[in-house]
Formats: structure tokens, C-alpha cells, sequence
């Protein structure tokens, strides 16, 4: 009877020790941070098809930073991309030259792939006056491109992402082991 009574309580405490757990583990990918694995090559040479990251969801953004966010207009998809622009920055692109408030900006991230610098121009000339009619990017918004522009869905084409939609910055890759690490920008 003794025996019965302390195992039903070794039994009872394994099962409270893994509920605890379980409610901890599902409070911190609620509110702290998440897997997510990368799909596509938009963002290559810094993300590949298929790594695992692990992102922050309690981080301010600054420029240059990479994050994940709702698809717009899509259900149920995310998307990683870097931030170029925060609200307020008047945005330009002149002859592969990325240009933020009249300043230059240094890319090496998009220039991972080595034969890039022969194939043309990586980006597209454009000014935000061009593309979406304003000057600077709006309050509550950022203006994001994937590191491989020739093959990215990104502000260009769906215009400026609400800082609503955003998960999260990305803090750590994990997967593969050969890149574990963390982003460098």
C-alpha cells in the first residue's frame, strides 16, 4: 500500500514537472521567440533553401535587420527579408548603389553568389517617389528586400509591410550545423 502511495505521487510530480514545461515552452514561442525554416532562395547568400533560424519576437527593428512577416495578402505564408527602410527614410536605388536618406549604404550581403558583379545590374534603379508615389516611407511601416534581388518578392513588388504583420527579427541560424551561427549583416 505504502509503495502504491508513493509511486501515484512520483507519478503525480513527472506529470505536473511536464505540464509546467509544456506551458512554459508554448508561452515562450508565444511571446519570446520561434522556429522557422527558410523556404526559397530570396534571401541567398545569406539564408538558403531550407535552414532553420531561430527569431525574437520582442526585439525593435532597425535598418538592416532581418525579419519574418505575414505574406501580405496572403494566408498562411511568411516571409524573411532585410529591412532597407524605416518610416520616415527616403529610399533610392542608382546604379547598384543603395541610398538612404541621400547616404550610402554598403551591401556586401547581395554579393555572395562571385559571378554576380558580371552578370549586370543586381537591382533595378527606383526611387520610392517612383514606385509608390510618397517620399519617405511611412509611419508604422518598413520597406524590406531579399538579399538576392534578381530572385526576391519583396517591397518592390507588394509595396511597404506594416510593423503589425512583423514576427519577428531573426537572432540565430541553427541548422545546418556547418552554419550555425548568428546573422551577420
Amino acid at each position: 500500500m505504502v509503495l502504491e502511495d508513493n509511486m501515484k505521487e512520483e507519478l503525480k510530480s513527472w506529470a505536473t514537472s511536464i505540464a509546467v514545461g509544456i506551458v512554459i515552452a508554448c508561452l515562450c514561442k508565444a511571446f519570446l521567440f520561434a522556429p522557422m525554416t527558410v523556404f526559397g532562395e530570396s534571401m541567398s547568400p545569406t539564408f538558403e533553401d531550407q535552414d532553420r533560424l531561430m527569431i525574437s519576437k520582442i526585439t525593435s527593428i532597425e535598418r538592416l535587420d532581418v525579419i519574418v512577416f505575414e505574406a501580405p495578402n496572403m494566408l498562411e505564408e511568411r516571409y524573411i527579408k532585410r529591412v532597407i527602410g524605416l518610416p520616415g527614410d527616403r529610399i533610392e536605388m542608382k546604379n547598384d548603389q543603395l541610398l538612404v536618406n541621400d547616404e550610402i549604404i554598403e551591401e556586401p550581403y547581395i554579393w555572395g553568389n562571385g559571378d554576380d558583379k558580371f552578370l549586370g545590374k543586381i537591382t533595378e534603379d527606383f526611387t520610392l517617389e517612383e514606385m509608390f508615389g510618397v517620399s519617405e516611407v511611412p509611419n508604422g511601416m518598413y520597406f524590406v528586400l531579399g538579399d538576392n534581388r534578381r530572385r526576391s518578392l519583396d517591397s518592390r513588388n507588394f509595396g511597404f509591410i506594416s510593423e503589425e504583420i512583423v514576427i519577428g527579427e531573426v537572432k540565430l541560424r541553427f541548422y545546418p550545423f556547418s552554419s550555425f551561427g548568428f546573422p551577420s549583416e
